[in-house]
């Protein structure tokens, strides 16, 4: 009989265990699906709203992340100053509260900012930005949650700002944040004259090696990152991915656990016909084989279930109104396989024991097993 016969065979025999084992499996690239489409379209989308048109992010060196960076007046009028420079836009991040929202993103930017021009504006002009420091724009996620028109007054924080415009992004999180001219949005966050960070534009992208280096020496207490090299190092997204990774795996060892419980159990009440196998000509490696091989349909099953279950939970969740705009999923293939490489990885590790048991039984022994 065919090996691959004898493993369909035996887990239809054994639905019920089978279905554990495929379970844990199901749930846990389930959970290492969404949990990492979540934090890769939340770091994409970061990562978009620095990246606004520019080559280079420039902060202060040494911080722990982008909202406690500052950036003085005086800087960024030295940055733009470079020659090689074509435009810079200080943005300066905070997080601001509303009635019965008490987490929303701030952003402080300057009129000239091109995020405007290319947002789809609802209401308002883009040229009404910055003539008030009264007035807050909103994204069009946030106005609808704050249910704020234009025109009306909102309160924020300790303060009372009149709605100059609404505009839609396609970020979410542009989309679902506030948006203060730089100057208000310094005083309101008690920051001087500082912002956050700065998106640079060059006139040559060529040219990127020979501003960073000229603009660091000159100006020591801040760093210049091309986008891709801010992406790759920037210690909160490493935390993040690190985090996700974490999660699932945590989750794929209790996957695993299913798989060993049921391929240990499959091995205990299958001793007599393991041994009839045995004394049939199976040898030692072909019964390791039906084990890994039973727990090899278990991963495939569990894969494309876990697939099936996290897909669907990505999409209801892109539709939940309290998340719609933050929940963004993105993988990238690479993260794709490295799922199914896991789930084969955990099915084959919970299979080590059970086949290695099944290995020892001795035919003579095993045939008077009660």
């Amino acid at each position: 009989m065919h090996v691959l016969t004898l493993v369909l065979t035996n887990l239809r025999r054994h639905r019920a265990r089978a279905l554990i084992g495929t379970a844990g499996i199901a749930f846990g690239v389930a959970a290492m699906l969404t949990i990492l489409a979540i934090v890769t379209g939340a770091i994409g989308m970061f990562q978009r709203i620095l990246a606004s048109d520019s080559h280079y992010l420039v902060f202060e060196r040494n911080v722990s992340d982008l909202f406690f960076s500052s950036v003085t007046r005086e800087q960024v009028e030295a940055i733009r100053a470079r020659p090689e420079v074509e435009s810079a836009h200080p943005v300066l991040f905070g997080i601001v509260s509303a009635a019965d929202h008490p987490v929303i993103t701030c952003f402080g930017i300057e009129a000239s900012d091109p995020r405007l021009a290319k947002a789809e504006w609802r209401a308002g002009r883009v040229e009404d930005f910055g003539r008030r420091d009264d007035e807050i724009f909103l994204g069009s996620r946030a106005a609808e949650f704050l249910k704020a028109r234009a025109g009306e007054t909102l309160a924020i924080g300790r303060g009372q700002f009149r709605v100059g415009g609404i505009f839609k992004t396609e970020n979410g999180f542009e989309d679902g944040g506030v948006f203060l001219p730089l100057p208000a949005a310094q005083a309101f966050f008690h920051r001087g004259d500082a912002a956050s960070v700065v998106t640079v534009k060059l006139r040559d992208e060529q040219r990127g090696a020979e501003f960073k280096g000229a603009l660091e020496a000159a100006q020591p207490a801040i760093i210049a990152l091309e986008n891709r090299e801010f992406n790759s190092s920037y210690n909160s997204f490493k935390i993040l991915n690190f985090t996700a990774w974490a999660v699932g795996i945590c989750a794929f060892c209790l996957g695993g656990l299913g798989v060993a419980n049921t391929m240990l159990l499959s091995v205990f009440t299958r001793i007599r016909e393991i041994a009839v196998l045995r004394v049939c000509g199976f040898s030692r490696p072909q019964i390791a084989g039906l084990i890994f091989g039973e727990a090899a349909v278990l991963a495939a099953v569990g894969v494309l279930a876990g697939f099936a279950i996290g897909g669907t939970l990505l999409l209801v969740l892109q539709r939940v109104p309290q998340f719609q705009g933050y929940v963004q999923a993105s993988l990238q293939p690479l993260v794709l396989v490295g799922i199914v490489v896991t789930a084969f990885v955990t099915a084959a590790g919970g299979a080590i024991y059970p086949a290695r048991f099944a290995t020892k039984i001795e035919p003579a022994e095993a045939l008077r097993y009660e």
